[in-house]
């Protein structure tokens, strides 16, 4: 994958997540808060937990960080997925984002 491939893809992703932050938001009370710098993410829970999302443009890699750990991802194709075999993007973001918000949140591409 070229550096531009790469970047499309990473924008249409974090894209992806700032419309579900919205999304999320306006459907329901979980007030998550996303905040964008550049090519990072950072998603505030009510109650002051994290998850940031950044991209790692030498590596064509995204990168998760929530409260149960770290994960790297890479876009093989048509998906984000793990590069440790623990599954795709936005499953990983849902699961992680229900843990820490205390209710059910889905995320999508």
């Amino acid at each position: 994958m070229t550096d531009p491939e790469f970047m499309d893809h990473a924008e249409k992703l974090l894209q992806a997540v700032e419309l579900s932050c919205d999304r999320i938001n306006d459907e329901g009370d979980a007030d998550v808060d996303n905040q964008r710098t550049g090519g990072m993410i950072t998603l505030v829970f009510p109650n002051r937990s994290q998850i940031v999302i950044n991209l790692q443009k030498p590596l064509h890699e995204v990168w998760l960080a929530a409260k149960s750990g770290g994960y790297h991802y890479k876009f093989d194709g048509q998906r984000w997925m793990d590069t440790k075999g623990q599954g795709e993007f936005f499953e990983s973001l849902s699961r992680d984002a229900t843990a820490q918000a205390g209710q059910a949140l889905t995320f999508s591409s």
